[in-house]
């Protein structure tokens, strides 16, 4: 079944350039777009825990610069 949608000419606009080829059509180039969107793969809640603990560290200041790596391995100039 086909439709009709209406789209503004910067929609349209945006469309076009992210066209793989002059000839896309827009329903090719709208599924792409949506497909890329959705995530087959969502994150584990263990990941997302560990996200969690990581970003607290961060925000507790409990983190090593590049620099305090490089000197506690005792790295010059890399």
């Amino acid at each position: 079944m086909k439709t009709t949608i209406q789209v503004s000419r910067e929609v349209k606009q945006l469309l076009d350039e992210l066209k793989l080829h002059p000839r896309e059509p827009y329903d090719s180039v709208i599924k792409r777009l949506i497909e890329a969107r959705i995530d087959e793969e969502p994150l584990s809640e263990e990941t997302l825990r560990r996200i969690e603990e990581a970003l607290n560290d961060v925000k507790a200041g409990r983190l090593y610069t590049t620099e305090d790596v490089k000197r506690e391995l005792e790295i010059e100039g890399r």
